[in-house]
């Protein structure tokens, strides 16, 4: 798995930042949320992008519990935290009206409908202090954006985009740079 970090193309500074990515082991104990909105979180997380080598969740709380943000949020939310827990409860809720339980503990097909209705700003059960559409957005952008910064959701891609080398001489469709990539896939 690690062959595709030694190639010519990863800089050492990069090999470094993934291999501590690699290396990192899973977030259990939330900084930031709760117990209970860090397992909501969490599942929410593996109906999205389900790679269970993969800790999203962990990032996102770790990220709220050291005050960053990416700078930006719609008028209509309230700070990254605010947001972040409101939705959680609020999913929960909407959870509770279709499964009768929390949403960490219903069902996959349950999660998913709650999931589809909140995407569509349709969620069941109580208000929402969050305006649902714009939840999703912002859980499933970030989400991604931890998901794909991990070197094992990289190397499943084919992703070859490390930009601090030079380098690439192949920039057509369907070429690729020979990386040591192809192992990693299988």
């Amino acid at each position: 798995m690690r062959d595709f970090l030694t190639g010519p193309h990863v800089s050492p500074a990069t090999r470094a930042a993934l291999t501590a990515r690699l290396d990192a082991p899973p977030v259990t104990i939330p900084g930031f949320l709760t117990l209970t909105e860090f397992q909501t979180l969490h599942a929410v997380c593996a109906r999205l992008l389900p790679d269970a080598r993969i800790d999203v969740a962990g990032p996102v709380d770790t990220r709220l519990a050291a005050g960053k943000s990416d700078g930006w949020r719609y008028d209509a939310m309230p700070d990254d935290g605010a947001a972040i827990r409101a939705g959680l409860a609020s999913l929960d809720g909407a959870a509770a009206d279709i499964a009768g339980c929390a949403f960490a503990d219903a069902p996959g097909a349950a999660q998913d409908a709650v999931l589809a209705a909140v995407q569509a700003g349709t969620p069941p059960g109580p208000a929402w202090g969050v305006p649902p559409r714009r939840f999703f957005e912002e859980l499933l952008a970030e989400a991604a954006e931890v998901f794909f910064a991990h070197p094992l959701a990289q190397a499943r891609i084919g992703y070859t985009g490390m930009a601090d080398r030079p380098g690439w001489t192949r920039i057509g469709l369907d070429e690729r740079e020979p990386d040591g990539r192809e192992d990693a896939l299988a």
